[in-house]
């Protein structure tokens, strides 16, 4: 699969000083999204939506762990109750069917886009869940619909809302697909520029499972040598992280030239 055809931050990274939230976010950051996960006890509406989205990012990155996904966001539907609570709960189901689709497992596309409408129904207009809604609607306008006009359209939103919300994490997310669709049309400079700060962010906040992925992303925008530097640092972090996100392999795997005298 192709470098944007995945991602979805789900919440930020650490909250404050909270030392759960940061033990959270340091498992997330490696891939450990079970481990995460089941330090969210009990379970009230904002820890289920928060267990839910750390299993549906494991489905994404791993292609596994579908059953435990849908059940904590049938939890999180559940204790839903504000609006906001039911349109978050909308955007993880709408994420959740989106990495089915763009894995293969099963076509939910149409459950994907009802869900996410539903959600942009609930979540108001300037609120912090709205610019993750509008990644998410650019994911599916890009790799569901092929319409990049719109993904670019819905990733600036996104951009512009993850800036006014201080959400370094999702801008990460922003910056890589919009220089991704900056790629597809040859304009390597913005590309590279986009690559670079995506790379950048993660790397400072220790975002270890998604520093592959951008560093492969960059590479794509590189010239010789230093396109090869970058994608074999890329396959030493895939290594140590167990070969995930799984969709990377085909991305990193080596041309058959370097393969033979390897």
């Amino acid at each position: 699969m192709a470098h944007s055809a995945m991602a979805g931050s789900g919440w930020g990274t650490t909250e404050g000083d909270d030392p759960l939230q940061t033990a959270v976010w340091r498992l997330r950051s490696r891939g450990c999204w079970a481990d995460a996960a089941a330090l969210l006890e009990p379970v009230t509406a904002a820890t289920a939506l928060q267990r839910t989205a750390l299993l549906v990012e494991r489905c994404l990155y791993t292609e596994q762990g579908w059953a435990e996904a849908e059940d904590a966001l049938r939890t999180a539907e559940a204790l839903a109750h504000s609006d906001d609570e039911r349109g978050a709960a909308a955007c993880e189901r709408g994420q959740l069917a989106y990495a089915a689709t763009v894995h293969q497992t099963r076509d939910r596309a149409d459950e994907a886009r009802s869900a996410l409408g539903r959600a942009a129904a609930l979540i108001a207009p300037g609120a912090k869940g709205r610019a993750l809604l509008d990644f998410r609607r650019g994911l599916l306008a890009e790799n569901l619909t092929g319409s990049p006009q719109a993904a670019r359209a819905a990733y600036r939103r996104a951009h512009a809302g993850a800036t006014a919300h201080a959400d370094p994490l999702l801008l990460s997310f922003t910056w890589r697909h919009l220089a991704g669709l900056a790629l597809r049309e040859g304009e390597l400079t913005e590309a590279r520029h986009g690559f670079a700060e995506s790379l950048r962010i993660r790397e400072e906040l220790g975002y270890l499972v998604g520093t592959a992925p951008a560093l492969a992303s960059l590479a794509d925008a590189e010239s010789e040598p230093e396109a090869s530097r970058l994608r074999e640092e890329a396959r030493r972090l895939f290594r140590l992280l167990g070969g995930v996100p799984t969709w990377l392999a085909r991305q990193l795997a080596p041309p058959a030239a370097d393969a033979a005298t390897a």
